[in-house]
């Protein structure tokens, strides 16, 4: 400490000087609570946010589950195909029953008349 004091008013200074800043950082603070409008817009940015994650994965998921289907469906079509080429005896006899089934229903027909 000097004589004069000014030490003791250096201090003094450079205290206010640290206290002023931390006020005004805290006042920031509370401006910045205060600020529903701020507040809400940025609940509702984030909200959106997370909804476009959740879109994008439920997206993703549901192509994955499509293309998987599709693979199955077309694993089964070409088995059904192959079981027609391998054995197509059922399949001539359903063509054979459809078409005496019209053939009857064509005489059914011709004799009410």
């Amino acid at each position: 400490m000097t004589g004069n004091g000014t030490g003791d008013t250096e201090a003094l200074r450079e205290e206010i000087r640290r206290t002023r800043v931390e006020l005004g950082e805290t006042m920031e603070a509370l401006a910045a609570k205060a600020d529903v409008k701020a507040r809400l817009k940025e609940s509702a940015g984030q909200a959106k946010e997370r909804m476009r994650e959740q879109a994008a994965q439920t997206v993703a998921r549901v192509r994955g589950q499509a293309a998987r289907g599709a693979g199955m469906a077309r694993a089964q079509a070409y088995d059904k195909g192959e079981m027609m080429r391998r054995d197509p005896v059922p399949w001539a006899a359903i063509a054979v029953g459809a078409v005496a089934t019209v053939v009857v229903l064509m005489i059914v027909r011709g004799r009410r008349r």
